[in-house]
């Protein structure tokens, strides 16, 4: 009897056991929740323990989790030794809980619903749920208009919602919800970097407008270093990932670097080497300015100052860094980008650019001088971009607009992967942290298809054109490595047997 009882109890206990980092996401504020990073986070057993709580605590909650393959689903949250067979079992011998395909029943009436989405027009299967809290297991393979259709209040009132929902006092406000986990790649990489990585700090919160599914946003660092049971259980798991593909995939992998893109056409960018905290640029620093134009398209207006001697900053993650003499430092932009539209120009008229232009260079002491694209002075029915700048008191002159030269050889593209490169001593190419457009269309640009030494125009290219036109205004060769001969003093060649002896 009292082995019974005592087993009786077993079941009944639930091993909800989290890390520090999980219990950060699992407690947020945040109701719209990215914990990503590098790969073993810890990110799906989060999703599962999180599941299993919040039914067991709310009657009636309705919890869809999404892997894009039904077959992931199985194997990743079904299966194995955290997996909901094995987390639930003492439930499910006490008879609290029923596992059937494709579902998870509670005996309280909550349900986890275990759901896939392979092509964007699956996503019309689920156009008449209710969702309560929405679990997306590796984000960055869905599509932004996947997601859109789940959190979009525009597409029928969107599908994560609670209206009738009763809710306990703990967790009045904190539902719906939404917990997504992903790594850095794949097709949705752009959506979600823009959606929690730009424009924001790690663990800060934001109010989303509306339009945007009125949630509280937040994305919270998931690393391999968080999840010490990965490290116990996998001792070789980081080794393993050493062979999980190019370099590119291997940092992102690793290290959770949302900069870091296969394929990518400045594949030597990061914000690990390249990125520097803001600092009061000297007076005595040349500062000049890089345009390129658009109207349907953005604009973009990028300052920079030279570097004139070996200089000690603050990279981006709070270390001491050096910026050689020369290095270009983008100190502030104006990018005309309609927000939240990726690609989607302004509209601005010219008189407005320059007087955005203007605003941007208050407070430098000088501007040496500005370089623009060559298509501004193009004529059309009225006076050109340029005449308007003039008469605007801005000059600009005809920024040099190669892209490819012979073999790659001292063209604008090689000038800006070269000084983002640079030297042992440090980057000759930086930009302060506050630069955001930059930085979220810079590391995810490609190459173009049938010619790889130049870049894909079909990306958001407008940063990187301007970034172009500012490395070429200041052309810059990379110190010649010194090649050490070896030392043949006294060496004498083996001699060489022919038929017959040696000769």
């Amino acid at each position: 009897m009292a082995e019974a009882a005592l087993a009786r109890q077993e079941d009944a206990e639930l091993n909800v056991a989290l890390h520090p980092r999980q219990e950060d996401a699992f407690n947020t504020e945040a109701t719209e929740l990215l914990y990503g990073g590098a790969a073993g986070g810890g990110k799906s057993h989060l999703m599962r323990v999180a599941a299993c709580v919040w039914c067991s605590m709310i009657p009636g909650l309705q919890v869809y989790l999404f892997r894009r393959m039904s077959v992931d689903l199985e194997k990743n949250h079904l299966e194995g030794p955290s997996g909901f067979r094995e987390l639930l079992a003492g439930w499910v011998r006490l008879g609290w809980v029923k596992i059937v395909e494709g579902e998870i029943r509670f005996w309280n009436g909550s349900k986890i619903y275990l759901c896939h989405c392979k092509d964007e027009k699956d996503r019309f299967k689920y156009q008449g749920a209710e969702i309560h809290v929405l679990l997306i297991d590796e984000l960055t393979h869905f599509t932004e208009k996947i997601y859109r259709y789940f959190v979009n209040p525009k597409v029928d009132k969107g599908r994560v919602r609670a209206p009738g929902l009763s809710l306990p006092e703990q967790y009045r406000g904190m539902f719906p919800r939404i917990l997504c986990g992903s790594n850095p790649g794949n097709v949705g990489h752009g959506f979600v970097k823009s959606f929690w990585i730009d424009d924001a700090e790690e663990y800060e919160l934001r109010k989303m407008p509306k339009n945007e599914g009125g949630l509280l946003r937040q994305f919270i660092p998931a690393r391999l270093d968080d999840n010490p049971s990965m490290q116990q259980n996998d001792p070789d798991y980081e080794a393993r990932l050493e062979g999980a593909g190019s370099e590119a995939v291997v940092r992102a992998l690793r290290d959770g670097d949302w900069d870091v893109v296969e394929g990518a056409f400045f594949d030597k960018l990061s914000r690990r080497t390249n990125s520097v905290q803001p600092f009061t640029i000297p007076e005595d620093w040349l500062v000049f300015g890089s345009f390129d134009w658009g109207y349907a398209k953005p604009y973009s207006y990028g300052l920079w100052a030279v570097v004139p001697d070996r200089t000690t900053v603050t990279d981006g993650f709070g270390n001491p860094m050096i910026l050689p003499r020369g290095c270009l430092v983008r100190i502030r932009e104006d990018y005309g980008c309609v927000k939240g539209s990726p690609n989607t120009g302004t509209r601005l008229e010219d008189e407005e650019i320059a007087e955005r232009i203007r605003g941007l260079e208050k407070g430098i002491k000088a501007i040496a001088y500005r370089v623009a694209d060559p298509s501004i002075w193009s004529k059309g029915s009225g006076p050109s971009t340029h005449e308007t700048f003039v008469k605007e008191q801005l000059h600009f002159r005809k920024a040099d607009n190669t892209r490819v030269g012979p073999l790659g050889h001292n063209s604008g593209w090689s000038q800006v992967r070269s000084r983002i490169t640079g030297t042992e001593e440090g980057p000759m190419m930086v930009a302060f942290t506050t630069c955001s457009d930059w930085w979220r269309t810079m590391p995810t640009l490609q190459h173009a298809e049938h010619r790889p030494e130049d870049l894909d125009t079909d990306g958001e290219d407008h940063a990187a054109d301007e970034t172009r036109y500012a490395a070429l205004s200041r052309p810059w060769t990379p110190p010649k490595k010194v090649i050490k001969k070896p030392n043949i003093s006294g060496y004498s060649p083996v001699k060489r047997r022919k038929a017959g002896g040696w000769r």
